[in-house]
């Protein structure tokens, strides 16, 4: 049985397998990561941090990059924020 990580993304608890990409638990709850500055839903596009369309808050901190971010457990996201 492979291990799994929990964490919240916007007050929904996720499951995602160890290894996984915060970008994979968001993906979970919603389809929208951001939006852009004309109120766009913005979504990732590149998956290996070149876009910055998957910026997402962690544990408080903003702009953090879900593709690139391993999932941790007890990790707090805020997707849309």
């Amino acid at each position: 049985m492979s291990a799994v990580v929990r964490l919240v993304v916007n007050g929904h608890p996720v499951e995602v397998p160890a290894g996984a990409s915060v970008a994979a638990a968001v993906a979970q709850v919603t389809l929208r990561f951001r939006r852009s500055v004309d109120g766009a839903p913005r979504a990732p596009l590149c998956g290996m941090g070149v876009c910055f369309e998957c910026r997402v808050q962690v544990d408080g901190v903003a702009h953090v990059r879900a593709c690139m971010t391993p999932a941790s457990e007890g990790m707090q996201v805020v997707a849309d924020a």
